[in-house]
């Protein structure tokens, strides 16, 4: 008896649904339409106009995106599908930078670019949800997928958007409505002043000041320290080179795949930082000590804010004990302060370092879902692989296990080098 009530009972709260699903739609038809794109340039006009105005990260506007597709997404088969939402008005209300992948005769619908963006989330109107609920935003969604559906150059066999964050400017992202669960890692910026002494007392004790001091007094004995912002292609092409080689040995040291392997990834970076068009978009700089490049760094100018997207620093050298890591960020949030900006984002990882500067963490979530019975495998394989790394990275214990495991093996293959002598010898000066 128990279990025929309990059948009923679903039975009428289905119904219930599909009786409010109806309603909402007859409400979202007059208030939102939209547009289905599958090349960039055919929406490249809006899209640069509306990025301008509307609640989004740097890591959705046109310029990153379309650099990306180039050199990455066209290599690998990747099909955009980018969908623009106009409210009853014709305004545009929100631009979806969607995509199409295909492995094994499987298609996935994830957003473009989503493996090499920090965020993935769409570009909201401002005041998009007072015009628009989350639940009439689910409607259209529904909506949305069903059209895809019936187009054959649309069709996908499951849905899996990873990265993407709890808001969108001041907006909650309407994507977190949908049955997402948390990503394995979280997000943290903090919020910048416009004095960098005020800042750097704020958030560093006296004991923490001289031991910073005292490591840039250490490091000066190996070479004049400087700050460099680079200015010319050539420049920023050796700059970047520098960042990638760091990255691929230290990275190798910890058992972790250097993620410029990837085909075109590189290319994308040099792309973004020898375009004149938009190289004034990113920031990229590196420490200089002596003659050695003790640290390097990739970022996005975008708004008002400051995204550390990729860093490293030379740790076969004899100065690595002396953290030019550690002063590379202290110039580089000294730098963003001085460029006026009111945030820096340290995007996406749960490095320690970060809490000592950081005032605000933010959310990652991840979707996956099958559209149809071939993608069911790939999506309960997906749903199972993000909640075991999401199990291992939140147990601390079992984290510190792991990364001391694949770092040692990482050792043993990658043995660290002799550390090499700076530029100017230490005893000269």
């Amino acid at each position: 008896m128990q279990a025929f009530a309990s059948a009923d009972v679903s039975t009428a709260t289905a119904q219930a649904a599909l009786a409010r699903l109806k309603d909402l739609s007859r409400e979202f038809g007059p208030d939102l339409s939209f547009t289905i794109y599958d090349a960039l340039a055919d929406i490249e006009s809006e899209w640069r106009r509306f990025e301008q105005v509307a609640d989004c990260t740097a890591f959705q506007t046109f310029d990153w995106l379309a650099a990306w597709q180039r050199h990455i997404g066209r290599r690998d088969g990747v099909k955009p599908v980018i969908v623009v939402g106009a409210f009853a008005g014709g305004e545009t209300a929100f631009i979806l930078p969607l995509a199409l992948t295909q492995r094994h005769g499987v298609r996935r619908l994830c957003w473009l670019g989503q493996e090499h963006c920090d965020y993935n989330a769409p570009l909201l109107a401002p005041y998009f949800l007072q015009r628009i609920s989350s639940d009439r935003f689910l409607v259209a969604w529904q909506a949305l997928r069903a059209q895809m559906q019936r187009d054959p150059r649309l069709r996908h066999d499951w849905i899996a958007f990873e990265k993407m964050p709890q808001t969108v400017g001041g907006q909650i992202n309407p994507f977190t409505a949908l049955d997402v669960t948390v990503n394995a890692s979280g997000a943290h910026l903090t919020q910048l002043g416009d004095d960098w002494q005020k800042f750097y007392y704020a958030k560093r004790s006296s004991a923490t000041r001289r031991r910073d001091r005292a490591k840039r007094r250490h490091l000066s004995q190996y070479g004049e320290v400087r700050f460099v912002s680079t200015t010319g292609i050539d420049d920023a092409r050796r700059t970047l080179e520098t960042l990638f080689d760091q990255k691929h040995r230290t990275l190798a040291r910890r058992g972790i795949p250097d993620i410029f392997e990837r085909q075109g990834l590189r290319e994308f970076f040099f792309d973004l930082a020898s375009n004149p068009e938009i190289r004034h978009q990113f920031h990229i700089s590196r420490i200089e000590v002596g003659g050695t490049w003790a640290a390097a760094n990739f970022a996005i100018l975008f708004g008002d804010c400051y995204y550390h997207v990729l860093a490293s620093y030379e740790d076969d050298a004899a100065l690595s004990q002396y953290g030019p890591g550690t002063l590379h960020l202290r110039e580089l949030l000294a730098h963003a302060i001085k460029l006026g900006l009111r945030r820096f984002d340290f995007t996406i990882g749960d490095e320690p370092y970060k809490d000592e500067w950081c005032d605000l963490s933010v959310k990652l979530y991840d979707y996956s879902a099958p559209a149809t019975w071939r993608g069911r495998p790939a999506s309960a394989a997906s749903t199972v692989r993000r909640k075991l790394k999401r199990f291992v990275k939140q147990t601390p214990s079992l984290w510190k296990l792991v990364s001391r495991v694949r770092a040692a093996l990482g050792a043993l293959r990658h043995p660290k080098e002799t550390p090499r002598p700076a530029a100017t010898d230490p005893a000269k000066t």
